[in-house]
């Protein structure tokens, strides 16, 4: 573990000597953040990339000062953003309307480094986090991947973290948002399209449902539900009209399993169809993952609802899941296709903290998946044999071991994932999808699901965040 961290600690000084502003090729994502700072319902634009030079947001909103010192930003109820001088009164209002916001809930800053006390220096990061995700996430509740083209969609799996996100930072209204979208999204089946149009219709383009997603958003109800029974402010209320969601999913997935306990094979975060993988008859790690922390936290929502039955079934489920786990993966190491000789990826991570129970043998599985897509940039790989770009790193599956890394009390760890996401943002301090061999984004910024992580891994340094009971 000790070699492993440092390899880390090396790569990500490494990383930090790199440019951070967008690739110049013109690529139609190439711009280095949003502008945005009207009032609701909130929009926003992409900054132009030769706007961003010298550019910078005024601290605490999403109002962008221009390098010729003029600010931009979106009027309320426009469409259009708008160039004005720094006195004109609308800049003061929009500062303010961000800034209330922020400080209605909470900014995670990691808290004080434990060798010197002093602060690690994350709060920009996080404020930027938090407002970006305020800005993808739609008056309906629709939380987007990103502003731009094929990212401008919503993937249950990036609104389930978007809602733990905004529960974490204490943002209730928002996270309610979310989920109602996401159960209204939600066919009678119990499952969820692949993704959805901003308006909540599903897109139609082929791509087969991935199971992950059930799991992933029982476990973000169960998530804000923790939260609720610990407030009591009304604005923690948990939502009745949630449970029938929670059924569904939590039904779906317990009546799926096969006689080994796995649920069938599925498309997962890594969007391949299951008929590539090194087993295309049984799912991967990246599916049974959170097939298992979904499941557990559906038993604890229906046992706080005193729902004893159901708690009882999806408890059984769950266990069968579990012990799938240890038969199916265990004995090869975690990879991500129960293969010998498997492949690993990030996805271990979806069987620790903070989705399950920490355990000695994921936790060295976690620290060999690291090295092995670990790349000379400081970022890693989705997972080893990735068939895409070798040299460009993905910000998700960083912040992913920043996560697990942070809820597990791997501090320095976690500390260095998250200084190298730092490090390695576009020149507005924005999270992008993925970062390049010398350090220039390579994707689309802001990424929804990095900033959600980062704001949770944050939190993580901070406080021990809530495990789905085994």
């Amino acid at each position: 573990m000790r070699r492993v961290t440092a390899l880390l600690i090396a790569a990500a000084m490494v990383a930090t000597a790199g440019a951070n502003v967008p690739d110049g090729g013109g690529s139609g994502w190439a711009s280095p953040g949003l502008v945005g700072g009207g009032g609701w319902p909130f929009t926003s634009v992409p900054l132009a990339p030769d706007a961003g030079d010298g550019a910078s947001y005024l601290p605490d909103s999403s109002v962008v000062r221009l390098a010729d010192g003029r600010v931009r930003l979106m009027p309320t109820g426009g469409e259009t953003p708008i160039t004005v001088d720094p006195s004109d009164p609308r800049v003061g209002r929009a500062v303010r309307s961000d800034s209330a916001w922020l400080a209605s809930g909470g900014v995670p800053t990691g808290g004080p480094g434990p060798a010197t006390g002093a602060d690690r220096g994350y709060r920009d990061m996080a404020a930027r986090a938090l407002l970006d995700l305020r800005l993808l996430t739609r008056p309906n509740g629709a939380s987007l991947a990103s502003w731009y083209a094929q990212w401008r969609y919503c993937w249950p799996r990036d609104s389930a973290f978007a809602v733990a996100a905004f529960t974490v930072t204490g943002h209730p209204a928002e996270a309610r948002r979310v989920l109602r979208f996401l159960a209204r999204a939600q066919n009678r089946s119990g499952m969820w399209a692949a993704r959805y149009n901003p308006d909540g219709t599903a897109v139609a383009d082929g791509r087969a449902p991935q199971l992950d997603s059930l799991g992933w958003v029982l476990w973000a109800t169960w998530f804000f539900s923790v939260q609720a029974r610990s407030s009591d402010a009304r604005a923690w209320d948990m939502p009745d009209d949630l449970w029938p969601m929670v059924l569904r999913a939590a039904d779906h997935l317990s009546r799926t399993l096969d006689a080994e306990g796995l649920p069938p094979a599925s498309s997962d975060y890594w969007e391949r169809d299951h008929r590539r993988e090194r087993d295309p008859r049984r799912p991967t790690l990246g599916v049974v993952g959170p097939v298992l922390a979904g499941l557990r936290s559906a038993a604890d929502l229906a046992r706080a609802r005193g729902e004893s039955a159901k708690a009882a079934e999806w408890r059984r489920a769950a266990q069968r899941v579990s012990d799938a786990v240890a038969r199916q993966f265990a004995p090869y190491g975690y990879p991500r296709s129960p293969v010998p000789h498997g492949s690993m990826d990030t996805s271990v991570t979806f069987i620790a903290p903070p989705f399950a129970p920490a355990d000695a043998t994921v936790t060295a599985a976690i620290a060999k998946a690291q090295a092995k897509q670990l790349l000379p940039n400081g970022g890693v790989l989705p997972g080893e044999g990735w068939s895409g770009n070798p040299d460009v790193a993905w910000t998700p599956e960083t912040a992913l071991f920043g996560l697990n890394a942070a809820a597990s009390g791997r501090t320095d760890e976690a500390a260095t994932w998250l200084s190298w996401l730092s490090a390695n943002r576009t020149s507005l301090g924005v999270l992008p999808e993925k970062v390049g061999a010398t350090g220039r984004p390579a994707g689309p910024a802001p990424l929804g699901w990095t900033a959600s992580i980062v704001l949770l891994g944050l939190t993580a340094l901070q406080r021990p965040l809530p495990v789905p009971p085994p």
